[in-house]
């Protein structure tokens, strides 16, 4: 096949006939020549608000493809390769392999293991999907959080309750990212994530298609065990040798994958305890801000935002302090979500569904934390989070702090919304979010929020939605480990967001795609 790049079609000619009279005028062939045709990538060209393009890059089967490559003399046209992913092969291995954490890196290491027979026992402390839903739905009316199984903990990790965003810029030289993307589609998602340039799932489809992997992979022989918690780990000549859970269970294992995810503090602690070498490492803290999705779509897209799907956002600023602030996990026709996981605190993320069809757009505006903050101590950054999310439990009363951008801005605590109203999952309560940080960390997010001002009009506007507190962008926490993806203690292989090793569903997948191809190689 040949792969064209650089197919443009104005957003409002798009049409799988214009596609194709565009690929052949490209290739400077008759459309009848073109046999077939696969979308490869496809994304919007909005740097002129008055002349937007849809952007494709397809590969084309034609009848005589030797004689077009020969004429066409264009950088955009040239031989696809077709890439196709290949797992190592194994020889026999009878030994126990357990995963702990039902997230992505965890579900995805699990699913290769168990495709080629070495059946692995996946543990998660957090309820399976059906359970988990019940569970977060009541903890957004009552407050009454259950601490093992919650937005943080559960089957699908963190992301199952997000946007569900794929995007990454992992460069993905042998088709790891490519076969995760297969069999999300394969277990239900959404085709086009296949080819769109920022592809999502969100968190009503994701559900369903994580119940799905984890069907396939027990079909495959793999096992599930939720509301199972690691709660010791027993070591012998350097070796792992056998694990226990819920306190009282032994389980033997020879190859412990800890895909634990960037909130499992408590299970950090014993790592510690058990000599595993770790280290601290640099995170990001702020709030989440809600602006009318309107109002994003009129600015990225002009007169076509009514056309087009939410637009979304990505934004710097390099603050006079030296520090940077920047747009974090956006999501457009989304909610905000009382994130929280341990008692007494409180944390927020952003979620969206498929559609991304509530009026507000939101996003995290954060700012670089590192030892200058929180010192050099391994959980220095770990108890800083904890520290934050303290004072938003202590300052919302329980509830998700919120206030009005030109309140923060002169530090008096909101008393009614104007024309933004919230998009949130859990209770909220108005109070003053400059209590929450230093003040070097709050005089950067309002300096960042000013300057977004710049890129996009209205973004700094009063009646902006704040909330609070957003702390656990990433894991406070790596798990130290080898070039074969071991850590000091044999069999042991730190995976994913939490041991420091990926940011995101699809990072975090590919994540436990590699450390599955190291315990099969050995």
């Amino acid at each position: 096949m040949i792969r064209v790049r650089q197919v443009k079609i104005p957003i409002v000619e798009d049409s799988r006939e214009n596609l194709l009279f565009k690929i052949s005028k490209k290739l400077r062939i008759s459309p009848s020549n073109i046999l077939n045709y696969q979308i490869i990538k496809k994304s919007i060209d909005a740097r002129d608000k008055n002349n937007i393009f849809f952007v494709y890059e397809v590969d084309v089967l034609l009848s005589s493809e030797e004689n077009v490559l020969k004429k066409c003399h264009n950088k955009d046209i040239f031989k696809s390769i077709n890439q196709v992913y290949s797992f190592p092969k194994v020889k026999n291995y009878d030994k126990k392999i357990v995963i702990v954490g039902s997230g992505p890196a965890g579900l995805f290491c699990a699913y290769f293991l168990a495709e080629v027979g070495l059946k692995p026992l996946i543990i998660e402390q957090g309820e399976k999907m059906e359970d988990r839903i019940t569970s977060v739905d009541e903890f957004f009316k009552t407050n009454q959080l259950n601490p093992l199984s919650n937005i943080q903990f559960g089957e699908g990790g963190a992301g199952t309750f997000s946007d569900g965003k794929l995007n990454t810029m992992v460069k993905d030289k042998l088709g790891r990212g490519k076969r995760i993307f297969e069999i999300f589609v394969e277990a239900g998602a959404p085709k086009e994530i296949m080819y769109e340039q920022k592809p999502h799932i969100g968190t009503d489809v994701l559900r369903n298609v994580i119940v799905n992997i984890r069907e396939k992979i027990i079909s495959m022989g793999g096992e599930f065990r939720f509301s199972t918690k690691l709660t010791d780990i027993f070591i012998e000549n350097n070796k792992i040798i056998e694990i226990e859970v819920n306190h009282h269970e032994r389980i033997s294992c020879d190859t412990l994958v800890l895909a634990i995810g960037h909130s499992a503090r408590d299970t950090f602690y014993l790592l510690h305890d058990k000599k595993i070498l770790m280290k601290n490492k640099n995170f990001a803290v702020g709030l989440r801000i809600e602006h009318p999705q309107e109002m994003i779509n009129e600015s990225q897209y002009g007169k076509y935002s009514s056309v087009l799907e939410p637009a979304s956002y990505k934004l710097t600023h390099q603050c006079e302090n030296g520090r940077g602030v920047y747009s974090f996990c956006m999501c457009p026709g989304g909610y905000v979500v009382n994130a929280s996981s341990e008692e007494g605190r409180v944390v927020v993320n952003g979620m969206s569904n498929y559609k991304r069809d509530s009026r507000n757009a939101n996003s995290a505006i954060v700012v670089t934390v590192s030892q200058k903050d929180f010192g050099d101590d391994l959980f220095g950054g770990l108890e800083f989070q904890r520290r934050l999310e303290e004072k938003a439990y202590e300052i919302g009363g329980g509830f998700i702090p919120i206030q009005l951008f030109d309140d923060y801005l002169n530090h008096k605590v909101s008393n009614d919304f104007l024309e933004v109203l919230p998009e949130v999952q859990g209770n909220y309560k108005f109070a003053d979010l400059n209590l929450l940080f230093p003040l070097e960390i709050n005089q950067s997010l309002k300096e960042g929020i000013i300057s977004f001002d710049k890129k996009i009009k209205g973004f700094a506007r009063k009646d902006a939605v704040l909330l609070g507190v957003e702390s656990r962008t990433s894991s406070p926490i790596i798990i130290e480990r080898n070039e074969e993806y071991i850590s000091n203690i044999e069999g042991i292989y730190p995976c994913g967001e939490g041991a420091g090793y990926a940011g995101g569903i699809t990072t975090a997948a590919i994540d436990g795609v590699k450390v599955a191809e190291a315990i099969a190689k050995r």
